[in-house]
């Protein structure tokens, strides 16, 4: 089989075919099916919804407007300059997703860095490494938020006074950790370019407001999915208003063949579940919400994420955590901020990865892997202890 053929092997359709067959088959009862679907059909809408509203906001130039700003006001600085590529990654995750940080912003951010004759790895790399890191602000700011936000409110807890500071403690050991290792890179100076105007300057005010409308709800507690749908529909309508082209094909505004995968790893690993998976993975996470037992959940969480991937790790370690919101709190550490080991640990990561290729930035694996190895332990670890510092 040539590496093309592999390339363009249809996993979506073997996702489908197990989404369709496993509960056909009897493997995944009915009552357990009809529970998976209640928990993540929403998520995905969400997921779909994000998706069209981060592609419009990119047609109406809001993150090239955003990179070309902070092109001009870090004032010919490349140390300045990351540092607000840095913040753009980091509010990018927060608001819009890991996913679109990693599709969005990458090839942004890389076209940026060489039209400021800057080294466009370690500006790259820092986007890889936020749009995980990052993603434990919001719960829309990754998938496994949105999962464990249902099993907060179960719980009688809420994502935002859990989490802040974990999220905040990531952030900062992120960015310190990166700017040490690359403060070679980052020093010197460029020349500042001249801002090239705005194609439409309503349509991007509209997509600003629209996104900063969505930050705000998501803060206050807005149902993500209807408010997701709402802000995508009227920037599709005021795209079509507005006579403007489709960033992308229409039929690819919507990621289906990625939700139909991220379905089907749900429904593997539930049904794995409904077979035993969760006694063995038990053992493992063992119990309890002290600092030691915390740090063995977030652990396990992170090592499963990087060897299968985030999302399915998630699942099937979420009843390890038996509703305590600090085991949840842990858990969402070790599958948010810890799947940095390998290019397949977390959905962003895979994205990020074919984007880079699709620009002609050349990153190894092992480069993947050794940033994995110099931010996972101490994010995941310090995140934890500043989650037990506050509860």
């Amino acid at each position: 089989m040539t590496q093309r053929a592999r390339r363009s092997f249809p996993w979506w359709a073997v996702a489908a075919a197990v989404v369709v067959g496993l509960p056909l088959a009897g493997l995944l009862p009915a009552d357990a099916a009809w529970t998976l679907a209640e928990r993540t059909v929403p998520i995905l809408v969400f997921l779909a919804a994000l998706t069209v509203v981060a592609e419009t906001s990119a047609g109406a130039g809001l993150f090239d407007r955003a990179a070309a700003l902070a092109a001009r006001v870090a004032g010919g600085r490349r140390a300045v300059l990351w540092v607000l590529v840095v913040l753009l990654a980091t509010v990018s995750t927060a608001v819009l997703s890991l996913d679109t940080t990693a599709v969005l912003v990458t090839p942004v951010v890389i076209a940026l860095a060489r039209h400021t004759r800057t080294s466009p790895l370690p500006f790259a790399l820092a986007v890889l490494a936020l749009a995980n890191t990052a993603s434990l602000v919001l719960p829309v700011s990754n998938l496994t938020n949105l999962l464990a936000d249902h099993a907060l409110h179960r719980a009688g807890a809420s994502f935002l006074p859990l989490m802040w500071a974990p999220a905040l403690v990531a952030i900062l050991v992120t960015v310190l950790l990166l700017a040490v290792r690359d403060r070679r890179a980052l020093v010197g100076r460029y020349e500042p370019q001249t801002v090239p105007p705005v194609p439409d300057r309503p349509l991007l005010l509209l997509a600003a407001g629209v996104v900063g409308v969505m930050a705000v709800g998501f803060v206050v507690g807005v149902p993500p999915a209807p408010l997701g749908v709402a802000a995508a529909v009227v920037l599709l309508v005021a795209t079509r208003a507005r006579r403007r082209p489709w960033p992308v094909p229409p039929a690819q505004l919507v990621p289906w063949r990625t939700l139909v995968v991220v379905l089907g790893l749900f429904v593997v690993v539930e049904t794995a579940h409904v077979h035993g998976l969760g006694e063995v993975l038990a053992d493992l996470a063992g119990t309890g919400d002290d600092a030691g037992a915390l740090l063995r959940s977030a652990g396990v969480a992170a090592l499963t994420s990087n060897a299968v991937n985030n999302l399915p790790a998630y699942l099937a370690l979420e009843p390890t955590a038996a509703g305590d919101p600090l085991r949840l709190a842990a858990l969402l550490i070790g599958t948010g901020a810890g799947p940095l080991l390998t290019p397949w640990g977390s959905l962003a990561t895979v994205l990020w990865w074919h984007r880079c290729r699709q620009v002609m930035l050349d990153v190894p694996a092992a480069t993947i892997v050794r940033q994995g190895l110099l931010l996972a332990p101490p994010v995941v670890v310090l995140a934890v202890l500043a989650l037990v510092a506050t509860h």
